[in-house]
């Protein structure tokens, strides 16, 4: 064996990693020839990173699942992509560049759309591949000959061409609706960019008089929006508003006339239960006041200043408005109560400013039609959701689905394709060419970056020409990603496949835990609880981390578990240990193949199997902590504290050594997937073992290996084991000496290896001498006086906790046969107290 295995004392992750991962990029491996059927092949699409980011823990999670899954398809025999690419993230990205062009002491508005966005590419180039890079550090096979991005050429004519055909099908449109706002951008943005905090407002009761005389009173906690109110809405079961109901309320401040109102959206039970309608500011009103079809009035403009609507207020910033309208408000005495009130607040995660809904000239995705065939792919399980209670979640909203503001005030990101000509705008063009003739003017606008990111499955293949590339791995297999974006990403996908490729974009969806900081907040630099992956990879090594985040992974949200990840570092350890202490023993021309002579080779090479067939479940069923764990069991416990352990006096036969190396080499497979540094860096030393380990079959299921026969002996072989180790830990007996030991019984088969792992050996004496061992099953092993174990300091010991034992027991006794013990004191006392008589009589026995 070689002499350079023989000095490589220890697994060194640093030294390995980056050579390992040159080598699988020489492959090609990772760059299938796209040939065959979906059916024959395997395909994931990779939820694409902004080109703004960095790997963060969220990234690393869901690179090593949809990595582990990759692996295993790929070793299993089939025709493998994991389609690679980054998002443009229109408002990110736009935001570091002006950032950056504001620390030159220019702006985009300065240099003009055209140089911004020659600035934003120049940006791209510079950094745009960083998590790219960083994925490598991960292990990920994605196709890295392959890589998109959602603004290159062939992906921006694909997006095109969908607007158009939506737009020529009457699902887009454009109109006056409600969107959020963010005034510190100056755009909208989608509900992902929404964060809701908490926060404590002063909640007003404002009298509004009423006509022919009385007042109503309704609660806010925005009285500058009340310049916007159109009416007030109450519920029509609520009987002390029913005869106000058609009655007319006059604003105050400002005089208009307001009609009540009957709607079941209000609530009976918040505030007053009269609702002021403001169709402007309020999402909820917007609906309210489409339903009854009042004035849509916009008091706040788009720079979050009130606007001239707002009369002597305008010009104002909120808040301003809002402690200028309270002073008025009070002049006129028509506020009847204040009190603090804390509520959620949505506000930009982008630019920090709070959210303004706003009624804004936007452009909108009509969504029923397309949501229904949607809807119905998931009922009939053509996608299926993992676990299965994000379908519910995904169905409500789909079945409540809105329209969708596809349209951004943004210079980055695919510009709409309408074209208007005339003053008012009266003539529109929509098309992928520009319109002939003169006097066009292009909208301004950008499109949604989920617009683009929803037709990812397919325009990554070459959609919308029919390439081999999408006949080949269209659909694809997987979609693994978070919950937050089941209802921005998922869903979309799913629309648009079924409307443009007639196919739905993938069979599983699986939603993966959310990892949160060791003390349960959720991890972010901002709050100083983030954690690098790259630190982590770094310290540990990146087979220790991928084990680590797949043992975290469950379907409910989870703490990061540094103590996971040193378990795998300790299992690439310990698998490098043994193989290395294999391959230094094994003789020339030894191949691998099970030879077994005793029951302890039949029992690891039935182990071996339901550890095969395991690990691919478990996998295959999204159980990735099951696979993780499942193979450190097996390695720590069964391959190398047992079988290694019981085959070293055996070790110069060549039969044991062709058995062991077969179980190493099926072992060092089944566990790529999941640690696939060190396995290949192990498969290169294996002998007769061909090419990369990541292009190799996974270990097949082979039913004549399974023996539930020597599974049971060596089962009662370790129990055995057990009950000694004990029996030595509770006398005091050191580890290392072997003990002189009688046995009797049926120990068939197993008597050396319990004599092996116990450190015991058979000796001749008088068994009334001996001391039994309890808890040995099927037989007796008594051991003999020997100088290594005073049995008689340890008789004394028992004896003395025996007598401990019982006295206590007794006291217990007598007070719970004390009636007025047992009638006076509190009943948590007394039940205390029977609980330690019975804690006590169980030490007894077990003594």
């Amino acid at each position: 064996m070689s002499s350079d295995l023989e000095s490589r004392t220890r697994f060194e992750p640093a030294e390995v990693e980056q050579r390992v991962m040159a080598r699988w990029l020489e492959s090609g491996l990772f760059h299938p020839e796209p040939e065959g059927t979906p059916d024959e092949n395997y395909s994931i699409a990779i939820p694409p990173p902004n080109v703004t980011g960095a790997l963060h823990m969220g990234h690393a999670l869901n690179g090593t699942i949809q990595d582990c899954l990759v692996r295993l398809a790929r070793m299993e025999g089939r025709r493998t992509k994991w389609i690679l690419g980054t998002d443009h993230a229109g408002i990110a990205t736009q935001k570091q560049v002006e950032q950056l062009l504001a620390s030159e002491g220019t702006s985009r508005q300065e240099i003009g759309r055209e140089a911004f966005v020659e600035r934003v590419w120049q940006w791209r180039e510079q950094y745009g591949r960083t998590i790219v890079e960083q994925f490598k550090r991960l292990g990920a096979s994605v196709d890295y000959d392959d890589e998109r991005f959602t603004l290159d050429e062939h992906y921006a004519d694909a997006v095109l061409r969908v607007f158009v055909a939506l737009y020529e099908k009457g699902l887009i449109y454009r109109d006056h609706r409600i969107v959020n706002w963010d005034p510190g951008l100056r755009t909208s943005i989608s509900d992902l960019e929404v964060e809701d905090r908490e926060v404590t407002d002063t909640l007003y009761s404002i009298a509004y008089p009423l006509e022919g005389g009385g007042e109503i009173v309704i609660a806010t906690v925005r009285p500058e929006t009340m310049l916007a109110d159109t009416a007030i809405a109450v519920n029509p079961g609520d009987e002390r508003y029913t005869g106000l109901v058609g009655r007319t309320a006059i604003l105050p401040l400002v005089g208009r006339r307001l009609p009540i109102i009957a709607d079941e959206y209000v609530k009976t039970d918040f505030g007053t239960g009269a609702l002021k309608i403001t169709p402007g500011h309020d999402p909820n009103d917007f609906e309210i006041g489409r339903r009854h079809g009042l004035e849509e009035i916009t008091v706040i403009g788009e720079d979050g200043r009130m606007t001239a609507e707002a009369g002597e207020f305008a010009g104002l910033t909120v808040a301003e408005a809002r402690d200028r309208i309270v002073e008025a408000l009070d002049a006129e005495g028509r506020i009847r109560h204040r009190e603090a009130y804390t509520h959620t607040v949505p506000f930009s995660h982008r630019s920090g400013e709070r959210v303004e809904p706003l009624i804004s000239l936007q452009w909108f995705m009509r969504m029923e039609p397309l949501a229904q065939p949607a809807i119905q792919a998931v009922k009939d399980g053509r996608v299926r959701f993992v676990p299965e209670r994000w379908e519910r979640v995904y169905l409500q909203w789909m079945e409540e689905i809105r329209p969708w503001c596809i349209s951004r005030q943004l210079w980055w990101g695919h510009q709409i394709p309408v074209w208007y000509r005339g003053e008012d705008q009266s003539e529109v063009y929509c098309g992928i060419e520009p319109p002939e003739g003169e006097g066009w003017v292009r909208d301004p606008d950008v499109l949604d970056t989920w617009f683009s990111s929803a037709l990812w499955p397919f325009a990554t293949l070459g959609w919308p020409d029919e390439t081999p590339a999408l006949r080949a791995f269209y659909p694809t297999d997987v979609l693994s990603t978070a919950r937050d974006i089941i209802f921005l990403w998922v869903a979309r996908m799913i629309m648009m496949g079924l409307e443009f490729c007639g196919e739905v974009p993938f069979k599983d969806v699986y939603i993966h835990s959310v990892i949160q900081a060791p003390d349960g907040r959720r991890m972010s630099k901002s709050l100083g609880t983030g954690i690098d992956p790259l630190d982590v990879i770094e310290e540990h090594g990146a087979d220790a981390t991928r084990f680590g985040l797949l043992a975290m992974s469950s379907t409910q949200d989870v703490r990061y578990s540094a103590e996971k990840v040193e378990q795998g570092q300790r299992l690439a350890n310990k698998l490098w240990n043994a193989s290395r202490f294999v391959l230094l023993r094994v003789g020339e021309g030894v191949e691998a193949a099970p030879q077994p002579q005793t029951i302890e080779d039949r029992w690891i090479l039935s182990r071996l199997e339901r550890a095969k067939r395991g690990t691919r479940e478990a996998i295959e069923a999204f159980e990735f902590h099951r696979a993780a764990l499942g193979l450190y069991d097996f390695v720590f416990e069964e391959l190398c504290d047992r079988y290694i352990e019981l085959v070293k006096p055996r070790l110069h036969d060549e039969r044991v050594q062709a058995t062991l190396l077969h179980v190493l080499r099926e072992t060092v497979a089944m566990a790529h997937p999941v640690i696939p540094f060190v396995t290949e860096e192990i498969w290169s030393y294996l002998p007769g073992a061909e090419g990369l380990i990541a292009g190799a079959r996974y270990p097949q299921p082979d039913d004549r290996w399974l023996d539930p026969e020597a599974e049971a002996a060596i089962a009662r072989q370790f129990e055995a084991v057990q009950a000694v180790r004990a029996w030595r830990q509770a006398v005091g007996a050191p580890p290392g000496p072997r003990l002189p030991a009688q046995v009797s019984g049926d120990f068939d088969g197993i008597l050396d290896g319990i004599l092996l792992l116990a450190r015991l050996e058979l000796r001749d004496g008088d068994a009334a001498d001996a001391t039994p061992v309890p808890g040995v099953p099927g037989g007796a092993i008594s051991i003999l006086p020997n100088e290594h174990v005073d049995l008689e300091a340890h008789a004394r010991r028992l004896a003395e906790q025996r007598r401990t034992l019982e006295a206590e027991i007794r006291r217990a006794e007598g007070k719970l046969a004390n009636e007025g013990f047992v009638a006076k004191a509190p009943a948590e006392v007394v039940q205390a107290e029977r609980d330690k008589l019975e804690r006590l009589r169980r030490e007894l026995a077990e003594l």
